[in-house]
Order: C-alpha cells, then structure tokens, then sequence
C-alpha cells in the first residue's frame, strides 16, 4: 500500500464514513487536533525516564484510546460506517482519574499557578496539555455545528478533559521525581 494517492490534491480528503470534504471541514480539523496530540504524547512518552513503567502503560492505552476516539471523529453520526467502530469503553476517565490520584499521591498541595516548565519531558507535557485542551474545544465546536447529541462524543468530550487534567499532574509529577520543584507564578 503506498502512502501517496493523489486523492487529497484537490483540497479534498474522505471521512472514514466515504464523504468527501474540504481538508479544513470541522471533522478533519477535529481528527487532526487529535493526530497532533497522539504525536505529542509520543514525544513525551520517548522522554520518560526509564524507570516510569507505569506512566508508559498510562500511554500505551491513552494513545490507543485516541485512536479510537479518532476514528469517531471521522464519521459522520448518521453514517452506517459507525457499526464498525469500537466504542471507547466506559472506564477510560475513571482510570484517568485513578491514574491522576496515584500521581498526586508524591505531590506537594497545589497552591498558586504554576508556570509551564522544569524538566524537558515535563515541559513537553505541558505542551500536550494545551494540544489536549485544543482538541476539546475543537470537539465541543464540532458538536456545536452538527447539532449531534452523539454519546460517543459527549463521552470523548469528557475523556479530553479528564486527559488534560492528567497532562497537567503528570508534567508535576516528572519534574518531582526528577528533583525539580514546581515554578509559580509571581504577579
């Protein structure tokens, strides 16, 4: 199979439902908000520190969480294509949020605003935090416009805000086991 089809040429690419649309429709800038937050995940999961098993298994199944959530993004609700999806399972925010609980569990008491920052992979992490909470408004204006009261949205929705809540701990996180202390802001 060759990469290249010529097919997008034009200014136009197919959904994963068959319809043909502009490369700026608002599903193709959904999914591929979503392309560019898997990327970065992939830049901070090959920054981790060797010994954060734990946070790469976190990655593997959030990477393949967006997949999935990917895929949704590029069909169209009232398309059959959508039996062929897989749903994102119902656990996906709750185990974010187990997820972000154990990593506070070694945090020191949030207080002020913290900048952005400290160690590279946390700093990379912050970055994917703003491309998750893009993604998430990229999504509410989709649902927004197409007038669909899809749950399979409504449900990734909520998984993009619980992922960027984990971004952001999980950024404090690095920094602490790698010895750098959060740096806050000052007015």
């Amino acid at each position: 199979m060759k990469v290249y089809t010529g097919g997008g040429d034009k200014g136009k690419t197919s959904l994963f439902s068959g319809e043909r649309v502009p490369k700026h429709h608002i599903r193709i800038e959904a999914y591929g908000d979503l392309d560019e937050l898997n990327s970065m995940l992939g830049v901070v999961a090959a920054s981790l520190p060797a010994d954060e098993q734990a946070v790469r298994d976190d990655f593997d199944s959030i990477q393949s969480n967006l997949f999935l959530a990917g895929a949704w993004l590029a069909t169209t609700p009232e398309s059959s294509a959508t039996g062929y999806l897989t749903v994102l399972p119902e656990t996906v925010s709750k185990d974010l949020e187990k997820r972000i609980d154990a990593l506070s569990e070694v945090l020191p008491e949030l207080k002020e605003f913290i900048l952005p920052g400290g160690q590279a992979v946390a700093a990379w992490s912050h970055v994917a935090r703003t491309v998750c909470r893009r993604c998430e408004r990229r999504l509410t204006e989709l649902i927004e416009v197409s007038n669909s009261s899809n749950g399979e949205l409504a449900a990734i929705q909520v998984y993009l805000n619980r992922l960027s809540d984990y971004l952001f701990v999980l950024a404090r996180y690095l920094n602490q086991v790698l010895g750098t202390a959060d740096k806050t802001w000052k007015k």
